[in-house]
């Protein structure tokens, strides 16, 4: 066992972001080097010749329709290695494949709309109850086609076990189909009774489908597509992982989706790994939480789960054979759900909009749990503006994390977070890799989306925003259940960090777009 977890820590290094940049440092010493030592007298010339392309590289990043950030980001990497920067720029700027994935994504959205649409009588009842909550299913419908809906109950599971345990009752009681796409899947006790399952309701001719991040080529054996395709079911990795610079691997799904007969569908934090569940241990005892609804938001997710099957997929999709059968009446109860899905295709930053959102409307407070905390500018300034009014903003975080250079550079964020009136509190216990949001007693979100650069801007996530729902209630009750095996932070304790993590956090900042 040590020597595979050995073996896996060793690939994750291997493609890891971290060992990309010390490759690309090496390469920019040894092309230095190498043109010193070829083009002798030349080489003043060919310095000219490289600033003059250095700098038309940096007025077009200027110009470039991005975030600021990742401008500056990619300037200080020019400026400071020129050849590699340049090069390095034009071949992330310059690959076909995203463009082909965009084209392609925006034909599956299409192609999904007909089973989107927004029923009119839903939106006026939420415009009567919270305006500002409306705007925002507007943007969502008229941008990237998620309604609002009624008549969608909710359930929150505060831990994984209870999650896995609801899990297991559904997936039994599928008729017709099971639709499930994950961020991480290990082999263990969680992944052996989902598959056991799975095999079953295959036998019994329910359709399932399963689809993973390619980044479990690290995790899984080379051969398991296959060996789930041999059981009957339907399994595809989305981008593989290879050996080789690609924009498209840096993309990647990280939603948690399962979907059962368009009756129920299930999203938040939780994959499917033992950690996931307490079964295994890897960083003290795992917080995480998710969400299952049932009713006629469900038909959201099974849209946002066929757009990712289709993507590599040639022959047309049957949509209608999936869909959630609407009920003939309103149970306002249940208040609103809007699910939705952000995509780094969409030119839109869905998931950091809802965020932004809530700390926006908020009339008391703001409760956020979240694993990671790499936050630009429009996000800190958000953060700090609602407790500069006087909302109640708390952030929990990890206090045992999973990754020690996200960790000591989210705590370079903490002092100017605080000095403004946030509270940050850290879960002594182990790791938070949760990401929800409740505000006020009446809303919520429970979804996959992280705090960072790599949630709002690289990866494909979902979540479900909840307004007047009774199951709010249930995640203010967690949230304050777990403050209370939570740490506060205070300016202190920052200044009692050791010297090395200080300066790590801070040299991180100059790449945290890039992390």
């Amino acid at each position: 066992m040590p020597v595979k977890h050995a073996k896996k820590g060793l690939l994750r290094f291997v493609f890891s972001r971290i060992s990309l940049l010390v490759v690309l440092i090496v390469l920019q010493l040894i092309v230095l080097l190498g043109s010193v030592s070829m083009l002798g007298d030349y080489w003043r010339y060919f310095n000219v010749i490289l600033d003059i392309i250095s700098l038309i590289a940096i007025i077009y990043i200027i110009n470039e329709k991005a975030n600021p950030a990742f401008k500056l980001c990619w300037i200080l990497f020019i400026v400071v290695f020129p050849v590699v920067g340049v090069l390095f720029y034009l071949f992330m700027k310059l690959q076909a494949g995203t463009k082909v994935i965009r084209r392609r994504l925006l034909d599956l959205e299409k192609q999904t709309k007909p089973y989107m649409t927004q029923d009119k009588e839903t939106v006026e009842d939420l415009r009567r109850s919270k305006p500002a909550n409306a705007n925002l299913a507007h943007y969502l419908g008229s941008t990237l086609s998620f309604p609002v809906h009624h008549n969608t109950a909710v359930k929150y599971f505060p831990l994984g076990e209870d999650k896995f345990t609801e899990l297991k009752i559904q997936l039994k009681k599928a008729t017709d189909y099971i639709f499930m796409e994950y961020f991480i899947v290990d082999e263990g006790r969680m992944w052996s009774e989902v598959l056991e399952i799975l095999r079953e309701k295959v036998s019994e001719g329910v359709e399932v489908r399963f689809m993973y991040d390619g980044m479990c080529n690290l995790l899984l054996p080379y051969n398991f597509p296959k060996k789930l395709q041999q059981y009957g079911i339907k399994c595809k990795l989305y981008s593989p992982l290879r050996p080789m610079l690609s924009t498209y691997q840096n993309n990647r799904d990280h939603r948690k989706i399962c979907v059962v007969d368009g009756r129920v569908a299930f999203t938040g934090g939780i994959n499917l790994a033992d950690e996931y569940i307490n079964e295994k241990e890897r960083f003290g005892h795992w917080k995480d939480t998710a969400v299952m609804l049932e009713g006629e938001a469900v038909q959201s997710f099974t849209m946002m789960f066929l757009q990712m099957w289709n993507i590599s997929e040639k022959k047309p999709e049957d949509y209608a054979k999936y869909l959630t059968p609407k009920s003939p009446v309103v149970k306002r109860e249940l208040g609103f759900v809007l699910p939705y899905a952000d995509s780094p295709f969409d030119r839109e930053n869905i998931g950091e909009q809802v965020y932004f959102h809530i700390l926006n409307h908020a009339k008391k407070y703001v409760h956020i749990m979240t694993p990671y905390l790499i936050l630009d500018n429009e996000t800190i300034t958000t953060l700090t503006y609602a407790a500069k009014s006087g909302i109640e903003v708390i952030i929990i975080m990890p206090h045992i994390p999973d990754k020690w250079y996200a960790f000591v550079l989210a705590r370079t964020y903490y002092a100017e977070l605080m000095q403004a009136g946030v509270q940050i509190y850290e879960y002594t216990p182990g790791f938070v890799h949760a990401k929800v949001f409740v505000s006020d007693n009446d809303t919520a979100v429970v979804g996959t989306i992280n705090l960072d650069y790599r949630s709002f801007y690289h990866h494909f996530e979902c979540g479900a925003f909840i307004y007047a729902n009774s199951v709010v209630w249930d995640v203010e009750r967690d949230f304050q259940e777990t403050l209370k095996k939570c740490q506060k932070m205070t300016m202190a304790d920052l200044k009692a960090l050791s010297i090395w993590e200080k300066i790590a956090g801070r040299v991180l900042r100059l790449i945290a777009p890039l992390m």
